[in-house]
C-alpha cells in the first residue's frame, strides 16, 4: 500500500494594519482582536511586534499592527519594519494577504500618501476612514462611495473610540479576501522609470534579486535609505549608481529628493477631487481652543511642569505601598521557606537568598512600571504627550536630543528601568539611544537609601537637619549635571547625530478609553517580567554564589572560639557560661555570634576576596575593603549595599538606612591595617566620595538588563564601563580634593 504524501500546512492568512501615528490605529486593533493578542519583538530588533487573531468567515486570521509611519521612507527603525514587513523581508513573515490602511478622515490627503506608496506593492487593500467624528466637527464631509470608486478598494467609515465601523471593517476584509481589489498606482514619468531601471540593472543580480519597485524607489528617493544597509560592503559602490539615477530625474526638471512627494500628491489630488466637501463655515475647534493655553510659552510650560510633577510623584510615591507589599510577600515567603531546607544550609541559602530574593529583585520594580505606563498611555491617548514634546524640544535640542526625551528622563528619577522602556516613543534611533544611555544618570529611588544612610550618619549630626536636607536635595541633581554634557558628547562625537528639524503632528484632544490604557499598562508589565526579569534573576543568583562560596572550613569554629574568649573577658564570666548562653537560639548573644559568622563567611567568600583584591583600585577614593565589597555586592541593585554593610559590620542583613546601629557602626568604623590603622574609615571626604560614586555609577543589574534588550549588549557594556569609570573618577577627585581642603 503506497503511503500518501503528507499534507502541506495551510498558509496563515495575514492582514497588515498600517497608518500614520495618531490615527487611532491601535484602538482599532484592540477592537478587532480583543484579548486575542500577542506582543513580542521583530527578529533582531527591539521594535515591538503586536499581532492578534481576527475571526472572519475564512476562519481565524492573523492581524499584525505595524508601527505608525507617515511614509515608507524609512527614517526610523519603526518605519523600516513597515517597509520590510510589507515586502515580506521579515523572518517568519510572508507578504501580507491584505493591507488595512487606517487614515485620519480629517486629514485625508496627507494620510493617503502612505496608502499610495503601499499600493505599489500590489497587495489587496481596504481603506478605513477613522475619527469621522472629528471630521464632522470640522464640517468635513467625505463621500466614501465616490472615494471607493476612485480608489478601487473598499472604504469604511469608523470611530474606533466608540466601536463604530468594526463590523463593516470585518465585512470589507472578507470581501477583499474573496475578491482581491487593489488601489491604482501612480503613473511615474519617464525619467523616474528610467532611473528605476538603471538601478535594477546596475545592482548585481545576486544583490538586486527580489527587490520590488517600492524598495528601488526607496533607494532612489530617500536621503538615508535603510534598504541599502542590506548590501554591506557593496553599499558604497551602489551609491555611485544611485547618484547616476538621480541625475536622470534632475535632468527632467525634478528635484530627486522632492520628486516623490510632488508627484504622489498630484496623483492623489486627482483621485480625491470632489470627494471632500465643506458645507457651512468651520468653527474654531475644541483642540485649537485648548492649545491656546496648553502650548502657551508661559501657562503651557507651567501646566506641563505640574503635570510631569504629578507623574513623577505618582511613580515615586504611589508605588511605595505596592512595592512594600511585594517586599513583605517576599520576606513572608523567605520565612516559610527557610525551615524547609534547614538540614542543607547551602540549599537553604540558595532558595532564600538567591532564588526568592532574585524574584523579588525584579518584581519590586513592577508597581513603578505599571504606574508609569498607565500615565504614559493616558497622556498619549488624550493627545497631550505630543504637546509635552513640543514644549520641551528647545530645552533639549542644543545637546542633540528632542522633546520626547524629557518624559523618559523624568521617569528615570523614580527608576531607570521604566524610563528606558519609555524611550520607545522616540522615533529617531540615535536620539533614542542617547536618551537610553543618559537615563541611568538620573538619581533613581534606589540611590536614596545610600544618601539617607551617609547623610544621616555624618552630615546631620554635624551640620544639622537643614544642611542634611539640602545635601539630599542637591544629590538628586548630580547625575543630571553630568547627563546633559554626556548627551552633547555622545551626539557630537560618538553617534554624530545630524541636526534635524523636530517635526511633530499635534493630534486632536480626545477622551481616552480606560480599557485601552489598562491593557497597554498590563502589556508593558508583562513584557518587563518576561524580557528583563530573566536576566535580573540570573545576575542575582551569580552575586549570591559569589557571596556564599567557597564556605571555607573552620570559619564558624574559629569565629565561635574568638567570640567566647572576647565575651568571657568583657563580662568576667567563664567560657562554660558563655557557651551555655549560646546554646539558647533566641538569645542576644547567639544572634551576635550568628552575625559575626555571617560577616566572617562574607570576608572569606569570593566576593570578599575580590573586594580585598580590588581595594587598591578604590584606595585613591579612601575606600577600605569593606566599602569595596559593598560596592561590588550592590551590582544587582544599589540599595543592596545597605544589607551588605549590615552583614559586614556584624549587624545581620535585615537592616535599612534608618537603622541606628548601622549608622553608629559606619560612624565608628576604623582602619584595621596599613598606615591608616586606627583612624576613622568614614571621614567627610570619603563620605562625599561614596555619595558621588553612587550618584554616577551603574550599579543596577535591572538597568543593564533593559539596556541590553532595548539597545544591545555592547551598549550595555559601554554604559556600565563609562558610568563606572566616571563614578570612580568622581569619587577619587572628591576624596583627593577633600583631604587637601579639610
Amino acid at each position: 500500500m503506497a503511503l500518501l504524501p503528507p499534507l502541506a500546512p495551510e498558509k496563515t492568512i495575514r492582514i497588515a494594519l498600517i497608518g500614520n501615528p495618531n490615527t487611532g490605529k491601535t484602538t482599532l486593533f484592540n477592537n478587532l482582536t480583543g484579548l486575542r493578542q500577542r506582543v513580542g519583538n521583530y527578529p533582531g530588533v527591539t521594535v515591538a511586534k503586536k499581532s492578534g487573531l481576527l475571526k472572519l468567515s475564512h476562519g481565524n486570521v492573523e492581524l499584525v499592527d505595524l508601527p505608525g509611519a507617515y511614509s515608507l521612507s524609512a527614517a526610523s527603525l519603526d518605519e523600516r519594519i513597515v517597509v520590510d514587513a510589507l515586502s515580506g523581508r521579515v523572518a517568519g513573515m510572508e507578504t501580507p494577504d491584505v493591507v488595512a490602511c487606517v487614515v485620519d478622515a480629517a486629514n485625508l490627503l496627507r494620510n493617503l500618501f502612505l496608502a499610495s506608496q503601499a499600493a505599489e506593492l500590489g497587495i489587496p487593500m481596504i481603506l478605513i476612514l477613522n475619527q469621522c467624528d472629528v471630521a464632522r466637527r470640522k464640517n468635513i464631509h467625505i463621500d466614501e462611495q465616490l472615494l471607493s470608486e476612485r480608489l478601487g478598494v473598499p472604504v469604511v467609515k469608523a470611530v474606533a473610540t466608540r466601536h463604530e465601523g468594526t463590523e463593516e471593517i470585518i465585512e470589507a476584509i472578507n470581501s477583499v479576501l474573496d475578491r482581491p481589489r487593489r488601489m491604482p498606482v501612480i503613473q511615474w514619468p519617464k525619467s523616474v522609470n528610467e532611473a528605476t531601471d538603471l538601478l535594477r540593472t546596475a545592482i548585481r543580480p545576486e544583490l538586486s534579486e527580489g527587490l520590488n519597485n517600492t524598495e528601488l524607489h526607496r533607494i532612489l528617493f530617500d536621503a538615508d535609505c535603510a534598504v541599502l544597509d542590506r548590501f554591506g560592503k557593496d553599499t558604497e559602490d551602489i551609491r555611485l549608481y544611485v547618484g547616476q539615477a538621480r541625475g536622470l530625474i534632475f535632468k527632467a526638471g525634478y528635484n530627486p529628493m522632492a520628486a516623490e512627494a510632488l508627484l504622489q500628491y498630484e496623483h492623489l489630488g486627482r483621485l480625491i477631487d470632489g470627494v471632500i466637501t465643506h458645507p457651512g463655515t468651520a468653527k474654531t475647534s475644541r483642540t485649537e481652543s485648548i492649545d491656546q493655553l496648553m502650548v502657551h510659552r508661559g501657562w503651557g510650560l507651567a501646566i506641563f511642569v505640574g503635570m510631569m510633577y504629578l507623574v513623577f510623584l505618582s511613580v515615586y510615591t504611589w508605588a511605595n505601598p505596592f512595592m512594600e507589599a511585594i517586599q513583605a510577600g517576599i520576606l513572608w515567603l523567605q520565612g516559610i521557606t527557610e525551615p524547609w531546607f534547614a538540614a542543607t544550609p547551602m540549599l537553604q541559602s540558595l532558595m532564600v537568598d538567591g532564588v526568592i530574593e532574585g524574584v523579588g529583585a525584579f518584581l519590586g520594580f513592577l508597581p513603578q512600571i505599571l504606574i508609569l505606563f498607565f500615565f504614559i498611555a493616558l497622556l498619549e491617548d488624550t493627545g497631550y504627550m505630543a504637546r509635552a514634546a513640543f514644549l520641551m524640544d528647545k530645552m533639549f535640542s542644543w545637546c542633540g536630543l528632542n522633546g520626547k526625551s524629557f518624559v523618559p528622563l523624568l521617569s528615570s528619577y523614580a527608576c531607570a528601568v521604566p524610563g528606558i522602556m519609555a524611550t520607545r516613543t522616540i522615533e529617531d534611533p540615535k536620539a533614542r539611544l542617547a536618551t537610553i544611555l543618559i537615563a541611568p544618570f538620573m538619581s533613581c529611588s534606589a540611590r536614596l537609601p545610600v544618601y539617607v544612610l551617609l547623610i544621616g550618619a555624618f552630615i546631620e549630626p554635624i551640620y544639622g537637619s537643614f544642611y542634611a536636607s539640602l545635601a539630599l536635595f542637591l544629590m538628586h541633581f548630580v547625575g543630571l549635571a553630568v547627563a546633559i554634557p554626556t548627551a552633547f558628547f555622545l551626539n557630537k562625537c560618538v553617534l554624530r547625530t545630524r541636526p534635524q528639524p523636530f517635526l511633530l503632528e499635534l493630534p486632536a484632544y480626545r477622551v481616552p478609553r480606560l480599557r485601552d490604557v489598562a491593557w497597554r499598562m498590563i502589556q508593558s508589565g508583562g513584557e518587563f517580567i518576561k524580557r528583563a526579569g530573566t536576566i535580573i534573576f540570573a545576575i542575582t543568583i551569580i552575586v549570591w554564589a559569589l557571596l556564599y562560596f567557597p564556605r571555607t572550613p573552620g570559619v564558624e569554629t574559629e569565629t565561635r572560639r574568638a567570640f567566647i574568649v572576647e565575651q568571657a573577658s568583657v563580662q568576667n564570666l567563664n567560657r562554660e557560661n558563655i557557651a551555655a548562653e549560646l546554646a539558647t537560639p533566641d538569645s542576644d548573644l547567639s544572634q551576635q555570634l550568628e552575625d559575626l559568622v555571617d560577616s566572617a563567611y562574607l570576608e572569606q567568600s569570593f566576593m570578599g576576596r575580590i573586594g580585598k583584591t580590588l581595594q587598591p583600585v578604590f584606595a585613591p577614593a579612601g575606600f577600605d575593603w569593606k566599602i569595596t565589597v559593598g560596592v561590588l555586592a550592590s551590582f544587582p541593585a544599589r540599595e543592596v549595599v545597605i544589607s551588605t554593610l549590615g552583614v559586614i559590620y556584624s549587624l545581620g542583613g535585615d537592616v535599612d538606612e534608618e537603622t541606628g546601629d548601622l549608622r553608629q557602626a559606619v560612624a565608628k568604623a576604623k582602619w584595621t591595617n596599613g598606615e591608616r590603622k586606627g583612624s576613622p574609615v568614614y571621614t567627610m571626604p570619603v563620605v562625599v566620595g561614596i555619595l558621588i560614586f553612587f550618584a554616577l555609577c551603574s550599579q543596577c543589574g535591572a538597568t543593564l538588563a533593559i539596556i541590553t534588550k532595548e539597545a544591545g549588549f555592547h551598549w550595555a557594556v559601554v554604559s556600565f564601563s563609562f558610568m563606572t569609570s566616571l563614578a570612580w573618577l568622581g569619587a577619587v577627585l572628591s576624596y583627593q580634593i577633600g583631604i587637601r581642603l579639610f
